[in-house]
């Protein structure tokens, strides 16, 4: 099986079921991937009428009768190589999700999002809806820690314009994210957007993590993986895919994507779902207490609390009530 070695990342040209025994068992610490269509991939310019001149040619397709064995059979390398607690993300479309969804359930993988990803430049349709979304499989091996920052991007202290909470937009399990559009450029036919895989990374792994994907295609996870300082694994069955995209992946700067990422606006709350000892709360509803008598207003109030406590808005609400105190707008006089 052909190769690509880098300080960062080894790469195969090969079938991920058959040539995954070069990953070790519990190895990996986040797969993320989107297997072929199996609706006749090599043929979607005649539905998107689009440009394909700067398409790397090579697709492998997957035969309709043979989806539902092929599906069974990655999916298990997958179960294999995450280590216990490693997440899974699966990129799929509408019309072979059920076979998926049924491999998933015959293995130990446990279900921790269906999230949606919505798109833009959808498949035009005349007589039914226009189909512009797919669906992301969040999975998760048992028997171990798994990774999930969750203010790895916006800290839970973070407002919009109308102080809705950004952490929470951003973690909501429906996403807009548009695609890639690169005139004049080599590409792969489906390549995931930058936006979308950097989310993904940065909420399920850390630095010097392994990120594989089984089905590379243009390698976009794997040099997304390793633009935020991961270290990065995987396949393509296409030796036209593969030999394109080589030259690229060995000259890769590590961590190219570092000043580009998102990051929080302000310092996340440290002590965020710790429980609270006795003394913290009487100290909280005294100096509620204090902070009421002075005049501040309920927003004030909160505000300030977060900051002396280093805690989150619910925290802080939820501590207050259990201690006999029921936060509220004061009456305007």
């Amino acid at each position: 099986m052909r190769s690509i070695f880098s300080s960062q990342g080894a790469f195969y040209n090969g079938d991920c079921i058959t040539g995954a025994s070069v990953i070790p068992d519990n190895s990996v610490d986040l797969i993320i991937t989107d297997p072929p269509y199996g609706i006749e991939g090599d043929k979607l310019d005649r539905h998107y009428n689009r440009d394909e001149s700067f398409v790397t040619g090579g697709y492998v397709e997957v035969p309709s009768e043979q989806y539902e064995s092929f599906t069974m059979d990655w999916i298990r390398q997958a179960e294999r190589i995450l280590r216990p607690g490693g997440s899974i993300y699966i990129v799929s479309g509408y019309t072979h999700l059920r076979h998926i969804l049924n491999a998933l359930h015959e293995t130990s993988l446990e279900e921790i999002n269906h999230i949606i990803w919505r798109y833009n430049f959808g498949v035009f349709t005349s007589k039914k809806y226009v189909s512009s979304h797919y669906h992301i499989l969040f999975y998760a091996k048992p028997g171990g820690k798994r990774t999930f920052n969750t203010q790895c991007r916006f800290s839970l202290s973070e407002k919009d314009e109308n102080g809705g909470s950004l952490n929470y937009q951003d973690r909501e399990d429906v996403w807009i994210i548009n695609r890639e559009y690169k005139p004049g450029k080599v590409k792969n036919k489906n390549e995931l957007p930058t936006a979308l895989l950097s989310k993904i990374i940065q909420y399920s792994s850390n630095e010097g993590d392994l990120v594989c994907d089984l089905f590379l295609g243009g390698f976009s996870t794997a040099k997304t993986a390793i633009g935020l300082l991961r270290r990065a694994t995987g396949f393509e069955i296409s030796r036209t895919m593969f030999d394109a995209k080589a030259e690229e992946m060995q000259a890769l700067v590590p961590g190219f994507l570092i000043d580009n990422a998102k990051t929080p606006g302000e310092p996340a709350r440290k002590r965020t779902r710790k429980n609270w000892s006795q003394d913290e709360t009487i100290r909280l509803k005294e100096r509620y207490n204090e902070l009421n008598q002075a005049g501040l207003s309920q927003k004030e109030i909160t505000k300030q609390l977060q900051e002396e406590f280093d805690r989150g808005y619910w925290s802080i609400e939820k501590a207050l009530k259990q201690s006999g105190i029921k936060p509220g707008r004061k009456k305007e006089e």
